[in-house]
């Protein structure tokens, strides 16, 4: 199984990769589908049936309303998000979808979208759409949201090859063991080992373009969320806070102004907040490589482009291939879904990824890289994903603003050491993916346990 770096890093819409960014790209499959096979111009209704985790938290994810933005024909990395909420209450008023954005058919919500309570048996986040025509059902098919975007349909679920791209690499790795060898047999850093992968599939300067976009969403995002105050949507009353930390920040830095020792942690705390503060709005970010852990490594880089004397293009893009490596070995070992493994597979996989990109832009050996990354997920082994309200803001934000320092400290911590480590990066993948198997699915994305229960104790 071949994975980019642009499989883990896309742009896209918040609040949830695996609740928005992969619903929305399933139903524009679906209807993409129906156009190549001259159908979608017999469908009379559409209904849409919401399984598992997509159900239980769906509403608060936005899974509904991106449900119907793909049978609009929209895609999360095109889509103007601000344009969501008008087109969905003009749905709701009049009873009418706009199928491929062109085609009238009714839709009624309370009858057509449906919140079912039951997993289905690939995976927690599944749904199935059904067309339907004048002479009966035209065509359905199920869908799951796999995490990070991806998707998978029924065919790909049963034929055990879901998602896969069959690429030849020159340098495929399944394990940080196998990505080391390579590395020291080929004399090349993960970064280096990355690059000449990704030429398989596009050329050097497409790659360099390709990341320096993804950063300059990234900064975009963090504008985005220093331009707005006020409550998030959703029914919390959660507060923004990271244009009045920005502003108290930008206090330190005026002459005559005693500084805080810790501000550059303040400063790591305001990029990862603003990211998260955008996505639970539903804002423009990068999957990175969920969007519920969006914030960490956008956070680390600004933090490393604030913070260091001398910066290039090249720091980047070495960032971003080094993190891709450790977050292939996330995905094809364990899991970055929250509802498979709870949030260590979101939080968790980005913390060790921002971890690995730090170290490599500070000079890190490979074996340094993979201790960095070893320790950012060893510490967060065990993380529920237990959303409140099932919105994405409640631990959610925070939670990775912690995680962005933690892999700022892991990465510090690596660079230090000669790379030797009691626990490898492979055992704690692993360990992480046996962790998510014992967990209690209350405690995986349904918002049914931990403290999106207490919270409404309290």
């Amino acid at each position: 199984m071949a994975i980019s770096v642009f499989d883990l890093f896309k742009i896209g819409i918040g609040p949830s990769s695996s609740h928005t960014v992969g619903p929305m790209r399933a139903a524009a499959l679906f209807v993409q589908g129906l156009r190549e096979r001259g159908e979608l111009e017999r469908v009379t209704r559409v209904e849409v049936q919401l399984y598992g985790s997509l159900s239980a938290t769906g509403i608060g994810h936005g899974s509904d309303n991106a449900v119907i933005m793909g049978l609009m024909g929209e895609w999360p990395d095109a889509i103007d998000p601000s344009q969501i909420g008008l087109r969905i209450a003009t749905l709701r008023e009049t009873d009418t979808l706009l199928l491929d954005s062109r085609l009238p058919i009714p839709f009624v919500w309370a009858r057509d979208m449906r919140l079912i309570d039951e997993n289905l048996a690939f995976h927690p986040n599944a749904m199935t759409l059904v067309a339907e025509g004048p002479s009966g059902e035209l065509h359905r098919d199920t869908y799951y949201s796999v995490g990070g975007g991806f998707v998978v349909d029924q065919a790909q679920a049963e034929s055990g090859v879901a998602d896969m791209d069959r690429t030849v690499l020159p340098y495929d790795f399944s394990s940080a063991v196998e990505l080391l060898e390579l590395c020291q047999t080929h004399e090349l850093s993960v970064a280096q080992l990355m690059l000449a992968n990704e030429r398989v599939w596009r050329s050097e300067d497409e790659i360099r373009g390709g990341l320096m976009k993804l950063w300059r969403a990234m900064q975009d995002c963090v504008e985005q969320g220093l331009k707005h105050e006020g409550i998030l949507p959703g029914g919390l009353n959660v507060r923004r806070r990271a244009a009045k930390l920005h502003r108290s920040l930008q206090e330190l830095n005026k002459p005559n102004v005693i500084g805080s020792t810790l501000s550059a942690m303040e400063w790591v705390n305001l990029f990862a907040l603003a990211v998260n503060e955008e996505n639970a709005a539903g804002g423009r970010m990068v999957t990175a490589p969920t969007n519920g852990a969006a914030g960490i490594i956008p956070a680390v880089l600004h933090y490393f482009m604030k913070f260091s004397e001398v910066v290039t293009d090249a720091n980047v893009v070495d960032y971003f291939l080094a993190a891709a490596a450790v977050g292939i070995l996330c995905k094809k070992n364990a899991s970055i879904s929250g509802a498979e493994v709870g949030c260590q597979g979101e939080v968790g996989s980005a913390c060790a990824m921002a971890a690995a990109g730090l170290a490599q832009v500070l000079g890190a050996t490979p074996e340094q890289l993979c201790n960095a990354a070893e320790i950012g997920l060893e510490h967060n082994l065990g993380l529920t994903c237990d959303p409140v309200g099932g919105l994405v803001q409640v631990p959610c934000i925070e939670r990775n603003a912690i995680a962005a320092v933690k892999a700022i400290n892991a990465a510090q911590m690596a660079l230090r050491g000669d790379g030797q480590h009691f626990i490898s990066l492979d055992r704690v993948i692993r360990t992480m993916r046996d962790t998510g198997a014992d967990m209690h699915d209350k405690y995986k994305e349904t918002s049914r346990g931990g403290l999106a229960v207490s919270a409404v104790e309290c």
